[in-house]
């Protein structure tokens, strides 16, 4: 059970997130997370400057939680280092099993927006990979301080979202796990 959001602003930004999620950034006017909110349009333009800052927004709240279920994914798993990122790759199968699952929000919006790289969520995006590429690194340069910790965490970020679009693409999750066997590979050298 989720507890309802402590804000409007936190209502908005719940509401514009289902629909988001559910339909596309580019998709979801303004009207229609007003009326999923239960606000006025007028509500949503006194909290946020634009629908850019709200789409920026919504994945700012999908950042500190994404990177934390892969980090518990990975403290929770058995074995070494590879076995642990391999461990990440495997949940993201199983939740890609799901009929609902629709991928990665980031990767999702950065596709619509492609012709924006200026646009806040874009930067939004960029900076959550960083972040998730930072962490991998961190665990690399520390695990295996031999190993160039940066290409390597940058390695295992390719492979995880271009699981993500041939999972999304091909609808058959088992790509993921081929992605996780390559990057146990990678980080055992």
């Amino acid at each position: 059970m989720t507890k309802p959001p402590s804000t409007t602003r936190d209502r908005i930004v719940e509401a514009a997130g289902k629909l988001f999620h559910r339909d596309g950034i580019r998709a979801v006017s303004v009207d229609a997370v007003a009326a999923k909110a239960g606000l006025t349009k007028r509500t949503i333009y006194y909290h946020f400057r634009s629908k850019d800052d709200l789409i920026a927004a919504y994945l700012q709240t999908r950042d500190q939680p994404n990177v934390a279920i892969f980090q518990r994914w990975f403290a929770e798993a058995e074995g070494d280092t590879a076995d642990k990122v391999k461990a990440i790759f495997c949940h993201l199968a199983e939740n890609a099993r799901n009929p609902r699952w629709k991928g990665c929000g980031f990767l999702r919006t950065s596709v619509e927006l492609m012709n924006l790289p200026g646009h806040p969520a874009i930067q939004t995006g960029r900076a959550h990979k960083k972040r998730t590429e930072d962490w991998l690194c961190a665990i690399f340069a520390e695990d295996r301080p031999a190993l160039p910790a940066r290409t390597l965490a940058r390695q295992i970020v390719l492979l995880i979202d271009g699981a993500f679009s041939v999972v999304l693409l091909n609808r058959d999750a088992s790509y993921m796990e081929t992605a996780g066997e390559a990057a146990a590979r990678l980080i055992r050298g």
